[in-house]
């Protein structure tokens, strides 16, 4: 797909999804600002394409403050941190709805790589620096094939092949594995442990 086609598409698909769930997302930040104190949007540092940085949009499933707690940026298993309503935002990945923000800003797409912490982004080979050369996305190849579940190193291997391998063909595939994930709820437990403070 073309980059304005591209554009065209993420514009038209978030600005409708926003529309859509905009009664799910404002009972979601009801729920967290009645279970904790804090600012129920949650903003993180995150590098986009080609190494440019912004930041991410979630509803907070973390208590205020839970990266200068604990394990810090670390999500270990049984995390007291996460609160109970965010324990089901993660299990059902709405807590990753505002990113249709950081889409319409044009910061990030629908389909892509998940963007990531820059002490991530440090961390890549020559090779793995390839998984920013498009911006990164709500939903991507790692996401319909694993997710979380996978290794590190793993989802990082599919990024790059989506990014070597985009068509039209295969972003409409992504979409509608998205789609059947969200219906059937199949794939989309992204658990509470592993990971960095709200990792995608």
């Amino acid at each position: 797909m073309r980059e304005p086609l591209r554009r065209i598409f993420d514009v038209v698909v978030s600005g409708i999804a926003l529309v859509l769930s905009s009664p799910i997302m404002l009972a979601a930040l009801v729920a967290i600002r009645l279970e904790s104190h804090g600012h129920p949007i949650y903003r993180q540092r995150r590098v986009g394409k080609d190494g440019v940085e912004f930041d991410v949009l979630k509803l907070r499933t973390m208590v205020s403050g839970a990266e200068r707690m604990g394990a810090g940026l670390a999500v270990n298993e049984g995390d007291t941190r996460i609160t109970r309503v965010g324990a089901l935002l993660r299990r059902t990945s709405l807590d990753e709805l505002p990113n249709l923000i950081n889409v319409l800003r044009g910061e990030m797409s629908i389909i892509g790589p998940r963007p990531t912490v820059p002490v991530q982004v440090a961390q890549y080979t020559p090779r793995q620096r390839g998984r920013l050369a498009m911006k990164p996305g709500i939903t991507g190849w790692a996401q319909v094939n694993g997710r979380a579940s996978l290794p590190w190193p793993e989802r990082i291997e599919l990024d790059i092949w989506y990014v070597e391998h985009r068509s039209l063909a295969l972003d409409l595939k992504i979409l509608w594995l998205t789609v059947r994930m969200l219906v059937t709820g199949h794939g989309l437990y992204k658990g509470e442990t592993g990971g960095w403070v709200d990792p995608s």
